[in-house]
C-alpha cells in the first residue's frame, strides 16, 4: 500500500511540470525516466547526466530544488564537453567534422538536411527518398505497396471487365 503523508509532511514546493532543454518533464517521475523524454537523450545517456550532476536517478523531478534543476540544465547544454565521443549521437559531423550531441528539434532539422543534401546531390539513398520508396534494400515487391495495385486479384478485374462489357451491349 501507499504511503499517506500528512500535511505537514507533504514537501514543500512540489513541480508537476519542469522545463529543460524546451522540453516539459512530468514532475512525478524519476530523473532517470524523466530525462529520456527529452529527443535525443537515452536511457544511458539519463543515467550519465543524473551522475554527473550529483542527482539520485531515482530522485522525482519534482521534488529537485532550483539549484539541483539549474545543475541538471547546464549538464544537459554541455553534453559535448564531458561525455565520451562515441556516446554522442552524431560523430564526425559531414559539414563541420565534429563530434556533436543533437538534441530536440535540432535532430529533425539536420535529419532534413541531411536528406536534401542527398537528393542535390542525386545519390541513390537520394533518389529513392524522393520517389518515396525504401532506402535500405527492402523488399518492394511484395511490400510497401500503396494506391490501386493493392488487394487486386486479377480474377476480380476479369469479372467486373466481363459485367462491363455486358452492359455496354
Amino acid at each position: 500500500m501507499g504511503r499517506i503523508l500528512a500535511l505537514d509532511q507533504m514537501p514543500d514546493e512540489f513541480k508537476y511540470i519542469v522545463r529543460i532543454a524546451n522540453t516539459d518533464l512530468d514532475g512525478n517521475k524519476s530523473v532517470g525516466y524523466a530525462l529520456q523524454k527529452i529527443k535525443g537523450i537515452g536511457d544511458r545517456m539519463a543515467a550519465l547526466m543524473a551522475d554527473r550532476a550529483n542527482i539520485d536517478r531515482t530522485a522525482k523531478v519534482g521534488n529537485l530544488d532550483d539549484e539541483k534543476i539549474e545543475k541538471l540544465k547546464e549538464t544537459v547544454s554541455s553534453i559535448e564537453e564531458w561525455t565520451p565521443s562515441w556516446m554522442l549521437n552524431r560523430q564526425k559531423d559531414l559539414m563541420s567534422g565534429k563530434d556533436e550531441h543533437l538534441i530536440g528539434i535540432e535532430i529533425d532539422m539536420r535529419r532534413r538536411e541531411d536528406i536534401n543534401l542527398l537528393k542535390k546531390i542525386h545519390s541513390y539513398r537520394g533518389i529513392r527518398h524522393g520517389q518515396g520508396l525504401s532506402v535500405r534494400g527492402q523488399r518492394t515487391r511484395s511490400n510497401k505497396r500503396k494506391g490501386l495495385a493493392v488487394g487486386v486479384s486479377k480474377k476480380k478485374v476479369r469479372k467486373e471487365a466481363r459485367k462491363e462489357v455486358k452492359k455496354g451491349r
